[in-house]
């Protein structure tokens, strides 16, 4: 719910300009207060955004004068009532608690094992002064964005990095093993260290880390580990277990004084959101705003038949069944991926890989801001939560265990689910359950993308021997084709979330709002990973739990659709044909700057032009030649704020 900074001088000299200089750089940002504290060598700064109806009394930094505490956050805590009851809060101090009390208080119970107790959305900063240290934390998935500065005299943390960059002594430099890690990953993610960012000693605490900072010691420690205990129920019990859970997640984001939105696509998993929210809005009569992209009116869909670019007739399905929607279909008519590089560059303070779709995951923002909306609800997260199930990959698994009775069986019901003769799906499942078949036969075609690291710099910086620690190969890309051992790193590795809530938190800052996902709740995601395989893939059905458990909340034409699937960001080569020769005249001035080349393959990059050079082609959005043109740029235009 706020932006937050603050300083420690290490060396016990008195805290002044310099928290100021902080505070200074959130000023970009609306907020509804902004408070300071400062007490000798420590300086805590908070620029608040009131979400919740108990922010509008909270006072941030807060100082309890009883034991000392000093805190300061950005943070939705999600399972007060189990905290209530942990912390035996009085109940008539309850409904009216802060989370940022109640994150001190459990400091105060439990110390530094208060984060494994916390379920929500945060970053915070707790200053102990009978300790005399500074500790903090972010969430398991780093919802919130938390970067550091130390050397030997000071500490300094902020949300945001530029504050930072405006310290005394302070030099803007760009960190060479970030980069090389950005450039070699051809995969959607920045990179695999979770400590680094894109500028030398500027550092970030990640995803399920706590932070501890003494004189003597800065000390981070991972607090959180997601593990599962199989769960054993009756087949019918699992539809409502996972309901129960599902729904408290979802009851938890609506926790808002202004107003609730939803991205809405004509999927599952954000149809399944906005079911679930819908439903309990409607006990106190009020609306659900919900936000879907559509290409503009001038785009002739050139995708396949299985695919659909404009999914506002499956929208409108999920809106019509689902019932108390103010729906708004936004085709962000003259925005495009080339026109919003600078600007969104300056929003996340790093480069992205997400082009195809930014000027409209920024829009929804824009979009909500005008509705007044506090709260923007996702399910970003779906794919290896709420909708987990790969029916290749499972019938694979069977196949290897020979179970040949129930494999036949099921593909039957699989071929009648997606259309197509029976059986026909042996062959794939074959090649997914004995990969080196895709070798033998020279089947497998790969879409992997290109990576864009110059191969001397590649060598220079060792990067790919440091990747292959993280299960990423030579390619840039994962190594494993093994949809189970993905779904374990994922929630292993903490790097994976990087990218979108960096977005999240620096759009939320920007709009005021924040977006919540309950699909990435903690506790959905622990139940998920607890349920049996056979409940996800069922009876000829994929993500078979979330499409039983959306029985009668969702339309059946889209709660059992597995024959067409939506593809967002189709219309972006379309969207920049009016803006082709300024984007061809950029990527010539990279192809011949050597200063650029030193890290970025330029052997590509040129070869890539011969392509482009021939015009704007809507059809080619997922040729790499043309991504890869728009990834470069994307870096280059990065580079140039450090020249």
């Amino acid at each position: 719910m706020s932006a937050i900074a603050g300083i420690y001088h290490l060396n016990q000299e008195t805290v002044t300009q310099q928290g100021h200089l902080l505070m200074q750089g959130l000023e970009k940002y609306p907020a509804n207060d902004i408070r300071t504290w400062t007490s000798g060598h420590m300086f805590l700064g908070c620029h608040a955004q009131w979400i919740t109806p108990e922010a509008i009394h909270e006072r941030l930094p807060y100082r309890d004068s009883e034991s000392g505490l000093v805190i300061t956050a950005d943070a939705i805590i999600d399972n007060r009532d189990e905290l209530f009851q942990l912390l035996q809060v009085e109940p008539s101090l309850r409904n009216s608690m802060s989370d940022s009390e109640l994150i001190m208080r459990s400091y105060q119970k439990w110390e530094r094992d208060a984060p494994n107790y916390l379920v929500g959305d945060f970053a915070f900063m707790i200053w102990d002064v009978r300790n005399q240290r500074l500790f903090g934390a972010r969430d398991f998935s780093g919802s919130r964005t938390l970067y550091y500065f130390h050397d030997r005299d000071r500490f300094a943390f902020c949300t945001i990095i530029e504050p930072l960059l405006s310290l005394p002594h302070m030099e803007k430099k760009m960190n060479e093993q970030w980069l090389a890690e950005y450039l070699a990953i051809s995969a959607p993610v920045d990179g695999v260290d979770g400590f680094i960012t894109p500028y030398l000693h500027i550092e970030q605490v990640p995803p399920s880390h706590s932070l501890t900072v003494t004189r003597d010691h800065v000390s981070l420690e991972k607090y959180s580990t997601i593990t599962a205990e199989p769960l054993k129920l009756k087949s019918n019990e699992y539809v409502e277990a996972f309901q129960e859970v599902f729904q408290r997640s979802v009851d938890a984001r609506l926790r808002t004084y202004r107003g609730i939105g939803a991205h809405l696509s004509g999927g599952l998993d954000s149809g399944s959101v906005v079911s679930f929210a819908a439903k309990s809005l409607r006990k106190d009569n009020k609306r659900l705003h919900t936000f879907s992209y559509i290409p503009t009116s001038d785009f002739k869909d050139y995708t396949a038949n299985q695919l659909m670019a404009d999914e506002s007739p499956m929208i409108q399905l999920t809106v019509k069944h689902v019932g108390g929607i103010a729906d708004h279909y936004l085709d962000f008519q003259g925005k495009n991926s080339y026109s919003d590089i600078d600007s969104l560059l300056e929003t996340m303070e790093m480069p992205y890989k997400f082009f195809e779709n930014s000027f409209w995951m920024k829009g929804m923002f824009e979009k909500a801001k005008e509705e007044g909306v506090g709260v923007l609800l996702s399910g970003t997260r779906g794919n290896l939560s709420i909708s987990w199930g790969s029916a290749y990959d499972h019938y694979a698994k069977l196949m290897k265990k020979l179970k040949w009775v129930q494999l036949v069986r099921e593909l039957h019901q699989y071929s009648q689910n997606i259309g197509g003769q029976r059986l026909r799906s042996l062959p794939t499942v074959a090649r997914v359950a004995f990969p080196f078949l895709d070798r033998m036969l020279e089947k497998g075609t790969s879409h992997k993308f290109p990576v864009l690291i110059n191969p001397e710099f590649a060598s220079q910086s060792k990067v790919f021997a440091k990747l292959k620690d993280y299960g990423i190969d030579g390619s840039g890309w994962f190594a494993t084709s093994n949809i189970y051992e993905q779904r374990h790193r994922h929630f292993h590795d903490g790097f994976h979330w990087n990218a979108t809530n960096t977005l999240t938190t620096k759009l939320s800052l920007q709009h005021a709002l924040w977006q919540r996902d309950p699909t990435n709740d903690l506790r959905v995601i622990r139940f998920c990973l607890s349920v049996p395989e056979e409940q996800y893939v069922q009876n000829g059905l994929d993500r078979a739990l979330i499409r039983r458990s959306t029985e009668k909340l969702l339309p059946d034409a889209i709660r059992l659709n597995q024959r067409i699937r939506g593809v967002q960001g189709a219309d972006w080569v379309h969207r920049m044909t009016p803006h082709w020769g300024s984007f061809i005249a950029d990527v010539q001035q990279l192809s011949n700057d050597s200063d650029a080349l030193r890290y970025l393959d330029g052997a590509q990059i040129k070869a890539a032009l011969t392509k482009v050079m021939a015009g704007a082609r809507p059809e080619f959005a997922t040729d790499s030649d043309y991504r890869i043109l728009m990834r470069s740029l994307i870096v280059y235009r990065y580079m140039q704020k450090f020249a």
